[in-house]
């Protein structure tokens, strides 16, 4: 399947992982900012005729547990309606999704695709609770090497420090 559609839309591809923190600390309006947010993206991602055709979505969740949703075309992407609860293990997420993110750039290449460095956005309201600095490090050498674009956005109240680490 993965080939039709590469054949059927012989696009350059861009891979977006979107790596959300739903831990107990989102509960109430910054979850539900979240998932207003990841509506408008929806919206515009699709309200784009290049953008729809290139960008890929993968989605990685982190609280509590780590979740995935593997990488879909735009016209196949409904964004989940995320609940929050847990704690924050911001390092496992982030490393999931730069094997996700080089996962991804194997298929492509495995298939004669072209594709555009891939983007991580990581969004999060708070420091992590797992052991992160070798996720970080991970991150920039990517970002370094031009493997992958790193995003951290934090939302009110975050950690910014930790975020510049990423």
């Amino acid at each position: 399947l993965e080939k039709i559609e590469f054949v059927e839309n012989p696009e350059p591809r861009c891979a977006l992982a979107l790596v959300l923190d739903v831990s107990g600390s989102m509960g109430g309006e910054p979850i539900a900012e979240l998932n207003a947010g990841l509506q408008e993206f929806d919206i515009a991602l699709k309200a784009d005729p290049l953008a729809s055709l290139r960008v890929e979505v993968g989605i990685v969740t982190f609280g509590g547990t780590v979740t995935t949703i593997d990488f879909v075309s735009a016209d196949q992407f409904h964004p989940p309606v995320l609940t929050a609860g847990g704690e924050t293990p911001m390092g496992q997420a982030v490393e999931k999704a730069l094997m996700m993110l080089r996962d991804r750039k194997n298929t492509y290449k495995s298939n004669g695709v072209d594709y555009y460095r891939p983007w991580l956005f990581l969004i999060t309201d708070g420091a992590p609770t797992d052991v992160w600095e070798a996720a970080a490090e991970h991150a920039r050498q990517e970002e370094d090497h031009k493997g992958v674009s790193v995003y951290a956005i934090g939302v009110e109240g975050a950690d910014m420090k930790t975020l510049a680490l990423f």
